[in-house]
């Protein structure tokens, strides 16, 4: 069993809001050895842990997704996407690809972003795809698998998001009044419940609403 001093963490999705807090913590917190991100664009953030790759999700090479831990912090919008195609080639088929290279280079623990309201059977075609990655990582037989499925995310993006944005001030004028399980959470926030539980050492499969990830 390899030791936590030893151990490599990789991140997908590290330039976005979760992503970038979540490598950044990791890093800094001590338990991985080194960190690598598959990235398409230069990464800001510098650690003597940080292992930058370039990397071309459409032709993976299985050998760069080896790790202990792996953490998936991908996701698009439909407008962004432009089709519904482009938008399941990303929250689908990108983080099932790396799943499945990350469990044969011998990857014993997943973690992803999914959203609250994921559901396979869903009317809404973003939460029927999030709900479909849920359901078909959880037959890859990873030993932990950690699913986080947070309300409105709060933060500053790369990216503008209009939408997101004027339903960010909304809910933070009906946040005190809005059930735990829905608030609206911050990205940071997030990106601190997937570090601290990914080093606890949990087995099997758990999933985190915005209520439980609020502790962190």
């Amino acid at each position: 069993m390899t030791s936590s001093s030893s151990k490599t963490a990789l991140v997908i999705g590290a330039t976005g809001l979760i992503g970038t807090h979540l490598t950044q913590q990791l890093c800094q917190s001590g338990h991985y050895e080194r960190v690598k991100i598959l990235v398409r664009k230069p990464f800001s953030f510098q650690h003597p842990r940080l292992q930058e790759i370039q990397f071309d999700f459409d032709h993976p090479n299985g050998l760069l997704t080896q790790a202990d831990d792996i953490f998936c912090c991908l996701g698009t919008t439909m407008k962004q996407a432009g089709s519904k195609e482009a938008f399941r080639r990303v929250d689908y088929d990108y983080p099932m690809r790396i799943a499945r290279l990350g469990r044969e280079q011998g990857a014993r623990q997943f973690s992803i972003v999914t959203a609250m309201g994921s559901d396979v059977s869903s009317l809404f075609f973003y939460n029927r795809v999030k709900g479909e990655v849920e359901r078909d990582l959880a037959k890859l037989n990873y030993p932990t698998l950690l699913i986080y499925r947070p309300s409105l995310l709060l933060g500053d993006r790369a990216e503008a998001r209009l939408g997101e944005k004027i339903g960010e001030g909304i809910m933070k004028v009906l946040n005190p009044l809005i059930p735990s399980k829905y608030k609206a959470i911050p990205g940071e926030k997030v990106a601190r419940a997937m570090c601290t539980t990914a080093q606890q050492g949990l087995t099997g499969l758990h999933v985190f609403d915005s209520a439980a990830m609020q502790a962190y």
